[in-house]
């Protein structure tokens, strides 16, 4: 139970309870004597990757900022090195690759967030054009279809011939 816990993508202790049917409290006693006996391991076993992190904090529980301070460590090390790092952290190749994305992605996000915003900002003005045009030439034909209904209210057409003369 120990070593589920302490596992680098290790259950809750809750959940671990709900699937045993040990209790909670039992279970974090466990984990808390478990990791004293482990902190007076060798360095033997520490250099093995048998023990926690520090803390004993799981990948997930640590900061974004502790995440880049990791990655960035990371990327200065050899195949070797990079592997007692790991094991020393507690971690696997995939949470850094996946740290390293999110890294990547937010760099990106934060560049093109300004270039982003600017485009959106230029659309925003054409569009608020168009539609001024648009408003423009609609208050127009309007204008134009009053005249014309009081034009013809003023001067009938002589052409509509509605007394039926043509009939001779």
């Amino acid at each position: 139970m120990i070593r589920k816990l302490s596992s680098p993508r290790a259950p809750s202790v809750y959940e671990l309870a709900a699937k045993t049917g040990v209790h909670q409290t039992t279970l974090s006693r466990w984990l808390r004597k478990g990791t004293t006996v482990r902190a007076t391991m060798s360095q033997e076993d520490d250099d093995k990757g048998l023990t926690r992190p520090r803390g004993g904090r799981r990948p997930q529980d640590l900061s974004a900022e502790e995440k880049l301070r990791i990655v960035q460590q990371a990327s200065q090390l050899q195949d070797a090195e990079l592997g007692a790092f790991l094991r020393r952290h507690g971690l696997h190749e995939a949470d850094l690759a996946e740290w390293r994305d999110q890294a990547n992605e937010a760099a990106l996000a934060a560049l093109g967030g300004r270039r982003q915003r600017s485009a959106e900002q230029k659309r925003l003005r054409k569009l608020e054009s168009e539609l001024r045009r648009k408003d423009k030439a609609l208050a127009e034909a309007a204008a134009l279809l009053v005249l014309a209904k009081k034009a013809r209210a003023l001067w009938p057409d002589e052409d509509d011939d509605t007394t039926g003369s043509d009939e001779e």
